[in-house]
């Protein structure tokens, strides 16, 4: 290997559950190279910065590493991590044995300093990314764009040879964004190495140099940024065309009545835990054919918002909180409020049982259950095909879930989240992971059960923008000198 490499690949091929993700890829990176490696869901990205991390030892081929990489190490920071350290947490969580009922787990300061001093860099990156109100916070109780950026300030602090960031900007509001995106075309400038890994092109900063493009675990072209974007090819993998919709299924006959009513109302509704204010003063009405879009910057309530409705957050009892025409705490139980909505996220999707087809994980929606146990009737399994052939998925049917681009794996889920035609679809940052192509298959999916059914759509982004048509209501959590204001608008 030159003495100017910094790691080398060739001819990895790598095979999960039977199939292909990396198949003769070839790839050498100089010292001082700043790269991005881009394609869609399910291109191999993620398996690449696996190999190279050292998460991922079942491969063939050659990995060859500078020293300078052996011995400073490389920090892969992702959304997965994040993840995997709030499992720990849950899993380790003695809540039940304390006087107080509450474990906080890992805060976020000794997740960051792994049992160091603080020192001047750390409490520069702290307030570069304004995270110094979350130091005290366990892991488990912070945002997703405050963990991306908790993550980010670790793997600086360790100093390594190269830093591989998975989709940086994913999950953060505006103001984090340009944060993050300052602090990341810093680094390009600097003699450290970064990979980023983005979904789309658009996506791949101006310090960038160098851009490997992979399709299907092959690599279609590396070679100068201008060079790359300048290809057809790559415009055409980036950008598909969508496959056409189907027509809805006739809606499932519901256990329960709606009122004539709003669905949901929440009137001068406060919520504190201890010294902390998070919601004050909420008014909410949420009527009868409205989809509503719920934003607002990370960390400023939204997750205890939702809690108040879904009937998870005990909060709710001994105020004005009407849900489904009964007031909360008179009587009814947490299953009579679920049963009434449909739920897409991507905690969801990550726990969600393997060794599925598409078919059986949308029939599970019937039991609600993550993975299905209970034998199906044919009223359900024809109701599921017509679902997943309404979104354009007919011919994913019996393959396998986890064979699915993560993008594909998605659109299943909401084919899950309808067969029982909630009254709500809650939709928590549902574009989180996805790449343009599959962000715009979702959202013109979620347009057409708005259009075709009586379901209504609850709609939560950290901004307000890359949001369905459908959306006729705005409710936006803003800043103000005491916290968050909550403002409703019904735009006529």
């Amino acid at each position: 290997m030159a003495t100017n490499t910094l790691f080398d690949l060739q001819d990895i091929h790598l095979v999960y559950r039977a199939k292909p993700a990396l198949r003769q890829l070839n790839w050498t990176v100089k010292a001082g190279q700043q790269w991005a490696l881009v394609g869609p869901n399910g291109a191999g990205k993620t398996s690449v910065a696996r190999i190279l991390s050292g998460e991922e030892k079942h491969y063939s081929g050659d990995y060859e590493r500078s020293p300078g990489l052996d011995t400073h190490g490389i920090a892969y920071v992702c959304f997965e991590q994040a993840q995997a350290l709030c499992a720990r947490d849950r899993k380790l969580d003695d809540g039940e044995f304390r006087a107080d009922a509450s474990d906080p787990g890992t805060r976020v300061e000794d997740a960051i300093l792994g049992g160091r001093s603080p020192d001047a860099r750390f409490y520069d990156w702290v307030e570069r990314l304004h995270i110094g109100h979350t130091l005290k916070r366990g892991l488990r109780f912070i945002s997703t764009g405050e963990m991306r950026k908790t993550l980010l300030v670790r793997a600086l602090l360790s100093d390594p040879a190269l830093l591989i960031l998975d989709s940086p900007l994913d999950g953060l509001d505006r103001a984090s964004q340009e944060a993050m995106q300052r602090a990341i075309d810093e680094l390009l400038a600097s003699s450290g190495n970064v990979l980023l890994l983005c979904r789309q092109l658009e996506d791949v900063p101006e310090g960038v140099g160098h851009v490997l493009v992979l399709d299907a675990g092959r690599v279609l072209c590396a070679d100068e940024r201008a060079t790359v974007m300048a290809r057809a090819d790559v415009a055409a993998l980036m950008n598909p065309p969508q496959p056409p919709l189907g027509t809805l299924p006739p809606p499932a006959t519901r256990p329960y009545s709606l009122p004539d009513g709003p669905l949901l109302a929440l009137r001068q509704v406060d919520v504190r835990y201890g010294e902390v204010q998070v919601l004050r003063n909420v008014n909410w009405i949420f009527e009868r054919g409205q989809h509503s879009c719920v934003s607002g910057p990370n960390g400023c309530g939204k997750t205890t918002l939702l809690s108040l409705i879904t009937g998870d957050n005990h909060k709710a009892y001994g105020q004005d909180i009407t849900l489904f025409g009964r007031k909360r705490g008179s009587g009814e139980s947490i299953w009579d409020i679920k049963q009434k909505y449909g739920q897409l996220d991507t905690q969801l999707q990550l726990n969600f049982a393997r060794n599925m087809t598409p078919l059986e994980v949308v029939v599970s929606g019937f039991f609600d259950s993550v993975g299905l146990f209970d034998h199906c009737g044919d009223v359900q399994r024809r109701t599921a095909e017509q679902w997943l052939a309404a979104l354009g998925l007919a011919d994913y049917a019996r393959t396998g879930f986890d064979t699915l681009s993560f993008g594909l794996q998605r659109m299943v889920l909401l084919a899950r989240a309808m067969v029982k035609s909630p009254a709500i679809l809650l939709l928590d940052e549902p574009t989180l992971g996805l790449d343009g192509t599959h962000r715009k298959l979702l959202l013109r999916a979620i347009d057409h059960i708005a259009r075709y059914s009586d379901t209504q759509m609850i709609f939560v982004s950290h901004s307000a923008g890359d949001t369905p048509e459908c959306i006729n209501q705005q409710l936006r959590f803003e800043a103000t000198a005491e916290g968050f204001e909550v403002r409703c608008e019904n735009p006529g």
